[in-house]
């Protein structure tokens, strides 16, 4: 989980991200350290940021500005819109009232926590 400013493009912090990404877990074989694809939408598409997935072996999935239309990537989308709906229960987290980044990203950590417990007590009973 990276915490950028408020005014700071999404698309300069992507690679940082694909950095961070943990080791995925395999049934067999080792770990992989990558996904397969990345989905983003038209605010990614730069060439340098598909270049930097490319190398990485990562497929790049990313709507081109003015030639294709959002529809296509909103069916992969809507997981973290909801997400992000969730979200917005807490109250802290909706207008940022933290100054330091690491109690932000405690208090995200704490909420996303909560919300798994939520949805796994919904899901069981």
């Amino acid at each position: 989980m990276g915490v950028s400013a408020a005014n700071t493009h999404d698309s300069r912090c992507l690679e940082s991200l694909v950095q961070a990404i943990p080791a995925i877990r395999s049934r067999r074989g080792p770990r992989r350290r990558r996904p397969d694809k990345l989905h983003a939408d038209k605010g990614y598409d730069y060439p340098h940021l598909r270049r930097m997935l490319r190398t990485r072996g990562i497929r790049p999935r990313i709507a081109r500005r003015g030639i294709e239309s959002p529809n296509r990537l909103g069916r992969h989308r809507w997981v973290i819109e909801r997400t992000f709906a969730w979200f917005t229960g807490y109250r802290r987290l909706t207008i940022r009232y933290e100054r330091s980044a690491s109690l932000y990203c405690a208090f995200v950590t704490l909420a996303a926590a909560l919300t798994c417990h939520k949805r796994y007590l919904k899901l069981t009973t």
